[in-house]
């Protein structure tokens, strides 16, 4: 019998820390929560208030994903202040078993417990992915999370950790090289990130208006997606066009990178913000634009994750899957 239950969960990104409550084996998950992240001095106060907040005594296992690298016992959040010992947080929540991943691990871990429901098919790929070979993930939100899913022995997956958010981004023609340009003056490293993101989404509304020869307004994400959708402004609609042909290239490199034949999904909150309009983008064309390797990559399905907290599923699939 399983004695690591019940069970806190929770998924931790630059602005929102997710939570979720598991209180036996094969049980749906409870009181599922978000919360700002700044609400709170501390991850471990955050996770002490949710439960209070449910009336949730100590969890017998806890299993967080976080959106920074886990090398070692010392966390630090790459987009808040967050920083624990993980040591320290399996004392302070009282636990047996604390098991902290990245993000995108655990998002990872989600994947084959994920149904029709829970996903839509970004643009072309009719196919169905090959069975047992691996699946690439990448989800634009507050930062950039890269991860994916490696076959193992006895039908076992294998989550990859990895910061494959941070790779250099490369420009395919003369506008995404005048964009990057701009962007290079203004960081020392433009990676795939500084564009895909949220924040990233700004800076590339910036750019434009800076290739324009005028200031930029003030903008939010969200007033960026907004803009664009309803097409308000024409300087936001071209900023999610190059955000969308960034994605691709950068979801058709993965895909080559880790032999995705699987299969590609792609997370994070903005990509279902945009919906169906994404599909009218640039995203699937630039996939698959990998000259000699075009053949490769069009029969690669392509979806995006469509239910509201997938990486708390993942994270209880760890605690289940993973050793720690």
């Amino acid at each position: 019998m399983n004695q690591d239950f019940p069970r806190l969960l929770g998924d931790i990104g630059g602005t929102h820390a997710r939570w979720a409550w598991q209180p036996a084996d094969g049980a749906a998950l409870q009181d599922v929560a978000v919360r700002r992240c700044d609400a709170h001095a501390t991850l471990a106060e955050s996770a002490r208030d949710y439960m209070a907040a449910n009336g949730h005594a100590a969890p017998r296992a806890a299993c967080i994903g976080v959106a920074t690298p886990v090398t070692g016992d010392r966390v630090q959040m790459t987009n808040n202040r967050w920083a624990f010992s993980i040591a320290q947080l399996q004392r302070e929540l009282g636990v047996a078993r604390c098991l902290v991943l990245n993000d995108f691990t655990a998002l990872a871990m989600s994947l084959g417990a994920l149904g029709p429901q829970d996903l839509r098919r970004i643009g072309g790929g009719d196919g169905q992915g090959e069975p047992a070979a691996p699946l690439a993930l990448l989800g634009p939100g507050t930062g950039l999370g890269v991860s994916g899913l490696l076959p193992g022995p006895g039908g076992a997956w294998l989550p990859l950790a990895g910061e494959g958010g941070h790779v250099t981004l490369a420009a395919v023609d003369d506008e995404e090289a005048a964009v990057l340009d701009v962007l290079r003056q203004r960081f020392d490293h433009v990676s795939a990130e500084r564009a895909l993101s949220g924040p990233g989404l700004v800076h590339l509304h910036d750019a434009l208006c800076t290739l324009a020869g005028r200031s930029a307004p003030p903008r939010t994400p969200a007033d960026v997606v907004a803009a664009a959708l309803d097409g308000s402004d024409t300087t936001c609609v071209q900023a999610v066009r190059l955000f969308s042909g960034f994605l691709g290239s950068v979801a058709g490199n993965l895909a080559l990178t880790l032999g995705a034949r699987g299969g590609v999904y792609v997370g994070g909150g903005i990509v279902p913000r945009l919906g169906a309009a994404f599909d009218d983008l640039h995203f699937r064309q630039r996939f698959e634009a990998k000259g000699r390797f075009a053949a490769y990559l069009q029969p690669v399905p392509t979806w995006a994750i469509t239910a509201a907290t997938p990486a708390l599923l993942g994270a209880a699939r760890a605690l289940d899957l993973m050793p720690g």
